[in-house]
């Protein structure tokens, strides 16, 4: 389908046109949007649903996320648990540039790249010094250093920590759809410099959130664009809008002459 992997679910029709954060972030941000928008002016949600296609599309994310865990780099901030060893017990260091933390006891340690499991063994390995048989346990305490995107019709659209275990709904819930947004034609994108392993999928979040039906709640990678569409009326109302908006600028200053007011004095009016 030009190169693209595009499935609907349950969404029959619709369009959508949407595109990575600060300095560099904001820069990415706008390229994600810009990304969205080129591939959706040729494709929106318009084929019919193929369960198996549906079902294959979504096991694939699941494997995907579950088989690697989350691998931390700078800017995440972890929180370590260990009751052996008050030094770094109830630690939470953020990853500086260089990929280190700094630990009471152990100095400086190269954690980036690592699962928190892996950071756990680690540190595990480095207390054995200290402690006979340490036990440690880390958790992702913020996840700062991969992002998802969320455009359209959301009230607060950008960038967002990816933190390997979020979901279109969580995404939605955290961006917030705004009364125009077409909950069934919510367009999810997967990114990819290569054309055959792009991929597009419209969800019906409709049902997930009137119904309750989860089957369609998508596990989300790092990097993944959504793009909520505006529903047709609302379509119609932001075109309106953008055609008044020059009117009302233009209706902000109002040329009077007579009435007391000096002919050619220029006079603020308020907006209607």
């Amino acid at each position: 389908m030009d190169g693209n992997t595009h499935r609907s679910i349950g969404a029959p029709d619709g369009t959508a046109s949407c595109s990575r954060i600060r300095c560099k972030r904001s820069g990415r941000v706008a390229q994600a949007g810009l990304f969205a928008l080129g591939i959706l002016t040729g494709a929106g949600c318009s084929s019919t649903p193929n369960d198996r296609e549906v079902n294959a599309f979504i096991h694939d994310w699941e494997a995907n996320v579950s088989a690697a865990e989350y691998r931390v780099q700078p800017p995440d901030s972890i929180e370590i648990s260990s009751p052996q060893s008050p030094e770094i017990d109830g630690e939470i260091q953020t990853i500086r540039q260089d990929g280190k933390i700094s630990l009471r006891l152990l100095g400086d340690v190269q954690v980036a790249g690592l699962t928190p499991a892996e950071i756990a063994q680690k540190l595990e390995s480095l207390l054995a010094t200290y402690y006979e048989s340490p036990q440690v346990n880390v958790r992702l305490a913020d996840a700062m250093s991969k992002k998802y995107y969320v455009f359209g019709q959301v009230e607060q659209p950008g960038a967002f920590p990816y933190s390997g275990r979020d979901t279109l709904i969580t995404a939605l819930a955290k961006a917030r759809l705004r009364f125009i947004a077409a909950r069934d034609k919510i367009t999810v994108i997967r990114p990819s410099p290569h054309e055959d392993k792009r991929s597009i999928v419209c969800v019906n979040a409709k049902r997930m959130i009137e119904d309750g039906k989860m089957d369609q709640n998508l596990l989300l990678q790092e990097g993944d664009i959504i793009y909520v569409p505006p529903t047709p009326l609302g379509k119609l109302g932001l075109a309106i809008a953008e055609l008044t908006f020059p009117l009302g600028q233009a209706s902000q200053s109002v040329m009077v002459s007579g009435g007391g007011l000096g002919a050619g004095r220029v006079v603020s009016a308020a907006a209607p």
